[in-house]
């Protein structure tokens, strides 16, 4: 990644969320979302099941049930012409289907986006002295730099996560740890995909922050040195608060890229949204339901995601320097 072609698809993400701020049904969709999200993870979490015993939904599913069969009724007394009816009686009995076991698939969201934010975050971390050693070290700790980038960039990320969990002490060590596996902090397995995450993401968000960096005019470390400023203190200070901003598009990209390879997670055990999707699913055989409603959960985790970045990018932007927002 880190090519012209990664940061035209982060920015027509960022686009296409620029246009959706300006639906209001698109942000009230949203806002109810995260709502319920918080509501149920309070509920389940933190008052462990206070306002309604946990893995119960908040919604009745009766209304819904009988609503999709009145309108089947309806549509099958119209005959062929009662074939909108039956879509809308479809409709009220994929909701029916689906809304007992949107408890569980919130704890699902729950790991997925503590997986993502923590890979992409810690991720950062290293990304940005490799980037740096990429553009201005030395033989070296070019040659190390560029050895890890393509090594992570180079092999599947699901080889990696199998890597860790299974030819590795990580499960056994990180086991051992207090806390592990008890309330809301997630099982070994979890962790290690956090690591696998990390080092993966660095890779590629290490491509993004040193094509931002070569983005900058070498003059700018050269004016900084000329008053006084050390290189690093010239890199730290000058050059990469403008390189971050032109990051941001490939930042975007990474993130939503991140929520969708999430699920590679639930192959090591991690019990995220399409490993439950997948359990339940198993168990009920309500495949088509379940795997709809992950989907759509997984589409409100990308818009928001879209939206954020973008709410970034604007807080971020100067005219002329970086990204400009919309």
């Amino acid at each position: 990644m880190g090519t012209p072609e990664s940061t035209t698809t982060g920015r027509t993400i960022r686009a296409r969320a620029a246009g959706l701020t300006d639906q209001p049904l698109t942000l009230l969709t949203v806002g109810a979302f995260w709502t319920w999200l918080v509501v149920r993870w309070t509920n389940d979490f933190l008052l462990d099941g206070a306002l309604i015993e946990r893995n119960t939904s908040f919604f009745p599913t009766a209304p819904f049930e009988s609503a999709a069969s009145t309108l089947g009724g309806l549509a099958a007394s119209l005959g062929p012409v009662g074939f909108p009816v039956g879509w809308v009686a479809g409709f009220f009995e994929f909701l029916a289907a689906s809304i007992p076991y949107l408890p569980q698939l919130a704890t699902g969201v729950w790991a997925t986006i503590l997986l993502t934010l923590l890979g992409i975050a810690l991720g950062f971390v290293i990304a940005v002295p490799l980037s740096v050693a990429r553009v201005y070290g030395g033989g070296a700790t070019r040659s190390v730099a560029l050895g890890y980038t393509e090594l992570f960039r180079g092999t599947p990320l699901l080889a990696q996560l199998f890597v860790l969990y299974f030819a590795t002490p990580l499960t056994t060590i990180i086991r051992e740890l207090p806390t592990v596996g008890t309330g809301f902090i997630p099982a070994q397995a979890f962790w290690v995909a956090v690591i696998a995450f990390t080092l993966n993401s660095a890779a590629y968000q290490s491509e993004y922050i040193r094509s931002a960096l070569n983005s900058v005019p070498e003059g700018q470390l050269t004016a900084a040195r000329s008053i006084g400023l050390s290189k690093v203190d010239g890199i730290r200070h000058v050059v990469l608060p403008q390189g971050l901003r032109y990051a941001i598009p490939g930042w975007s990209n990474e993130l939503v890229y991140l929520i969708k390879y999430s699920s590679l997670a639930s192959f090591i055990t991690v019990r995220e949204l399409f490993q439950r999707t997948d359990s339940i699913a198993s168990e009920t055989y309500r495949y088509t339901e379940l795997f709809v409603l992950a989907g759509l959960l997984y589409l409100a985790l990308v818009i928001s995601a879209s939206l954020l970045m973008e709410y970034v990018e604007g807080r971020v932007a100067i005219p002329g320097l970086g990204t400009t927002g919309r």
